[in-house]
This record gives C-alpha cells, sequence and structure tokens, in this order.
C-alpha cells in the first residue's frame, strides 16, 4: 500500500469518479505548479468503491466550474496546519464560457474565430449544455 504524508497546508480534492482525476489535473493545469501535486488513482473508497483523489501543497485558486462540470461530486478540503478549515462541493454549473466546444461542425463559433463560446444547462441529469449560437447540446 503506498502511504502519502499528511498535508500541513494545502488543497485536497476527494471523492473524485475513478478515471476523472486525471481529467481535472489537466483542466485545472496543475502540471505547471512547482509545488508538490499528488494525484491517486483507482484508490479504494466505501462509498464510491473505487475513486480518484488529488492533493495539492499549496493554495491556489480553482476553478470552481471546472470542478463542477467534470464532476459535481467531489469534495474540496482546505487544509491549514494539517487541520480541515473548510470544505466546500461544487455545483454543476447553469453557464460554461470558455470551456466546452460546439459539437456542431456548422456552427459560427467553428467556423469563425470566436475567443469565448457561452453553454447554458439545458439537461442536468444528462448534463447536457446548449451552445449560444445554434442551440446544438454538447456534454463535456
Amino acid at each position: 500500500m503506498i502511504n502519502v504524508s499528511k498535508l500541513k497546508k494545502g488543497i485536497v480534492i476527494d471523492h473524485i469518479t475513478a478515471g476523472y482525476g486525471y481529467k481535472l489535473f489537466r483542466q485545472l493545469h496543475l502540471d505547471t505548479l512547482d509545488d508538490v501535486v499528488v494525484l491517486m488513482r483507482n484508490v479504494q473508497s466505501s462509498k464510491l468503491g473505487k475513486k480518484d483523489l488529488i492533493k495539492i501543497e499549496t493554495d491556489l485558486p480553482l476553478d470552481f466550474t471546472v470542478l463542477g462540470l467534470i464532476d459535481p461530486g467531489i469534495t474540496v478540503s482546505y487544509i491549514q496546519d494539517g487541520v480541515c478549515v473548510d470544505k466546500t462541493k461544487p455545483t454543476l454549473p447553469q453557464r460554461v464560457e470558455g470551456i466546452l466546444t460546439c459539437k456542431n461542425p456548422r456552427c459560427i463559433s467553428n467556423i469563425e474565430h470566436i475567443d469565448s463560446v457561452t453553454f447554458d444547462l439545458v439537461d442536468e441529469a444528462k448534463k447536457e449544455y446548449a451552445c449560444e449560437y445554434c442551440e446544438a447540446r454538447t456534454r463535456l
């Protein structure tokens, strides 16, 4: 069994659906940090069976839109002096900007250079969003 030390200060992203940890790691650009970042995959969990987990040994602003979009079931814990001082759960965002791309090849957002396309949540159960230009539905 791998033993990862307890954080003294930083952030723990826990209860990540197994297989989604690396996606979060990339979307949050954790590979660009000079601080210690640990990504654990397929960790045994009594609640989920298996889960992923990310420990970040620094304070940094997290994009809760990305977190909620990729896996709204996660928990984010902020650690100070080895103790959890705050715990929060992201929610599925109602509006997403600059993260998704339209799946419709005929959409104007795919034909012309548009910096940021907005998508609105249309089906929470399926995590489907509609493009602001053509209303095509897309998922992450």
